[in-house]
């Protein structure tokens, strides 16, 4: 029994989305992948409202059964990191508001999944998504090729949110997260308490 994974590439300009079917032995078909596009001279609330819109149609269009976004770091362009945010986490609610369990995952962490080195450049992953969906084409612009490979991350490593057999743990960076973020939850209720 396969398990249809949607995963996305956040981004305002450009939001990358693939979805894939994977079956317990690991091997996995596409089923779509695309970008969602806005003009960046619109304003911010519309361009979000775009990209909402487009992931709607996909969700509607495939009815995924779990999601995987590519987790945001820092970069050195804050106007950038903050674009990169407010889609993910429009792609985030949408999917939660569906009842479709989703992860997130760091882009090295999807590298390595996809081509077994966590500073993979983005070529090499396009060549391996390729490969491994029997694709004649890579998969083009770049954000599409991403979705799919954190598509295909999240089905290989996601665990047992991702519902597919053979699936790994946590990664140690995903562990490490989980319990950053513990520790934030446990001081947010101490200051609470304290007051």
């Amino acid at each position: 029994m396969t398990t249809r994974v949607l995963g996305i590439d956040p981004g305002l300009t450009r939001c990358g989305i693939g979805i894939v079917d994977v079956a317990p032995n690991r091997t996995a078909t596409l089923v779509h992948v695309g970008v969602v596009r806005s003009p960046a001279d619109m304003d911010p609330g519309n361009r979000l409202a775009m990209i909402a819109n487009g992931i709607r149609e996909v969700l509607d269009a495939f009815a995924p059964e779990v999601a995987a976004v590519e987790r945001v770091f820092a970069q050195h362009n804050v106007a950038s990191v903050m674009g990169t945010a407010q889609a993910s986490g429009i792609a985030l609610m949408l999917a939660a508001e569906r009842g479709i369990p989703t992860a997130t995952h760091t882009p090295s962490e999807v590298k390595a999944a996809i081509t077994g080195y966590g500073s993979a450049d983005k070529l090499q992953v396009q060549k391996m998504v390729a490969r491994v969906l029997r694709l004649d084409e890579l998969p083009q612009p770049a954000d599409a090729a991403d979705a799919l490979a954190i598509a295909l991350c999240h089905a290989w490593r996601g665990g047992a949110a991702a519902g597919v057999a053979g699936a790994g743990a946590q990664t140690p960076a995903q562990r490490a997260w989980a319990e950053a973020e513990k520790r934030a939850r446990v001081s947010r209720t101490k200051v609470r308490s304290a007051r």
